[in-house]
């Protein structure tokens, strides 16, 4: 996957935009304001941080070389993953996706009913 197929994937989730806050080259995507993914532009390797929960982080940190801690994150809900290694893109979109719903779960109920386009009385 590169970095326009990660962009536009990310992009294409409901309630998603992106920024970048912390420099010119960190570009992060948001739910809802809060991030579930970023990648530095200027890496040589596209290299992303996915949230991730906790017991599934260790999972794959030990079953996939490509996926190490968190780099400058919360190592216990963060991965890094080199999406230039060996792992498929369906797999790398399904880790989008797992990130993507560890942020949207910690929504209120209002936000995540907004998300789905619908209002609280449907």
């Amino acid at each position: 996957m590169n970095i326009e197929q990660f962009r536009a994937y990310c992009l294409s989730k409901p309630g998603v935009s992106e920024d970048f806050p912390f420099d010119e080259s960190t570009l992060c995507f948001r739910v809802a304001g809060k991030i579930f993914a970023l990648t530095n532009l200027e890496s040589e390797r596209l290299k992303v941080n996915l949230k991730c929960e906790p017991s599934y982080a260790l999972q794959l940190r030990e079953r996939y070389e490509e996926v190490q801690p968190g780099w400058h994150m919360n190592k216990k809900h963060w991965n890094t993953i080199d999406f230039e290694g060996t792992i498929s893109d369906a797999v790398l979109r399904s880790w989008i996706d797992h990130s993507y719903e560890q942020v949207v779960r910690t929504l209120s109920r209002t936000q995540r009913v907004a998300l789905e386009g619908r209002t609280l009385s449907d």
